[in-house]
């Protein structure tokens, strides 16, 4: 039975489960996280598409409502709305079934009773506009996570070089920002690039991502992985799980590797993604027989794949550094594991870890000076430990499911 005196919030999410990507842990962890602090919760987002895995499909089957025009599904007690959209290879109707989303997500929305609150992160930006359309007709007040800053991402990737589409964009964006009731960003920097923004700069609030701790944590012994990844061949695990797309750099990636093919490293890449398959023609081109990249892997075995490898890196391009923020980071951290990072200066990933002393930060010469850290890290143990130990407090302290999620509910009380 509905609990009338609980206040209830709707997350619209472009992914969410069973979607295997981080927004999607991140969201379902916050609706956890927030029914956890007396709230109730309901979800409206796609049908799943991004990271599929059989056995997540099995765990939440979704159901077919009205001949298809939307689906349901449950995850944990929560009603999850899925509205159909599709990769197709046709710009056209990639095109068509993107508005298809935004129409039947707002005619859903305003359709489910009694919200207080519309949660939705970016991207994409038009998530914002429907979400306020939402809120505004339900007399609920909207709340937009800014995770990417969008039409920037945009601009400085190439994709967007139209004044006039840039012109309206821009004002869109500021529409979502200033007639929302609040807008949570993730660290400093991207507040300091949205901030000229806002009309009303108290709405602008900052509330990092986080990390299951219960889930993401050391390891006293290195565990057995699945079949594919072989077995153990004593050699130094330099490790990347995630997206492999044009957001990373893999130019220090393959110059590190040419220069330590007859040392005793290994390089783990394991992902999905537009890049993949011109990195795995690279390391096989190049004759790269210590790069060994593997397909994706299911959230459960990342904690394990993490405390197996010795050492983590991240590298950022260098045209998108400033406008994204890896959560993996957390989760390398939360397993008291080293991380090598390639990324410039005053950039959200080099202000995060700064001063945090668990990493190796490469912000000038990439080349040669990720191959010096790669080297310098895989001969020191004693240095890898005490890295891996300062990230894992800092996590504890400042960074779990729990502090986090707590801030949320907080933000909430307070509108």
């Amino acid at each position: 039975m509905e609990r009338r005196d609980l206040k209830r919030v709707l997350i619209h999410s472009l992914v969410f489960s069973p979607d295997g990507v981080s927004t999607a842990y991140l969201y379902n962890d916050i609706a956890l996280g927030l029914i956890e602090n007396g709230f109730e919760v309901i979800v409206l987002t796609t049908t799943p598409h991004y990271n599929l895995i059989e056995s997540e499909l099995v765990k939440q089957p979704i159901g077919k409502k009205l001949f298809g025009f939307y689906y349901q599904s449950d995850f944990k007690g929560i009603k999850v709305y899925h509205i159909p959209l599709k990769k197709y290879k046709s710009t056209f109707k990639r095109l068509v079934s993107f508005v298809y989303w935004h129409v039947l997500s707002f005619i859903i929305g305003v359709s489910i009773k009694k919200i207080n609150f519309v949660l939705s992160p970016s991207p994409p930006l038009s998530i914002g506009f429907i979400s306020l359309l939402i809120a505004k007709f339900k007399g609920a007040k909207a709340i937009y996570n800014v995770q990417e800053i969008y039409p920037d991402l945009l601009i400085n990737q190439g994709n967007l070089k139209s004044p006039i589409i840039i012109s309206l964009l821009k004002k869109f964006e500021k529409c979502i920002y200033n007639y929302s009731a609040a807008v949570t960003t993730i660290d400093e920097v991207f507040y300091a690039t949205i901030s000229s923004r806002f009309s009303e700069i108290g709405k602008l609030k900052i509330i990092p991502n986080f990390v299951d701790t219960d889930l993401y944590k050391p390891l006293n012994q290195k565990q057995d992985l699945p079949a594919v990844f072989g077995s153990d061949n004593g050699k130094i695990k330099i490790l990347y799980a995630g997206n492999i797309g044009f957001f990373q750099d893999w130019g220090p990636v393959l110059f590190a590797a040419r220069e330590l093919l007859e040392e005793n490293i290994e390089f783990w890449i394991i992902g999905e993604g537009v890049q993949k398959e011109f990195l795995e023609i690279e390391v096989q081109k190049q004759n790269l027989s210590n790069v060994r990249v593997f397909p994706y892997q299911s959230r459960e075995l990342i904690p394990m794949i993490n405390n197996y490898a010795d050492i983590h890196f991240i590298a950022i391009n260098q045209q998108m550094e400033q406008e994204g923020f890896p959560s993996k980071v957390y989760t390398i951290m939360a397993c008291a594991k080293p991380i090598i990072v390639v990324t410039g200066l005053n950039t959200p990933l080099y202000n995060f870890l700064k001063d945090k002393n668990c990493s190796e930060l490469i912000t000038n010469n990439r080349n040669v000076n990720f191959t010096q850290a790669i080297r310098k890290l895989a001969f020191d143990k004693e240095l890898r430990e005490r890295l891996g130990n300062n990230g894992y407090a800092e996590i504890i302290k400042n960074y779990s499911k729990k502090v986090v999620v707590s801030k949320y509910a907080n933000l909430l009380q307070s509108l």
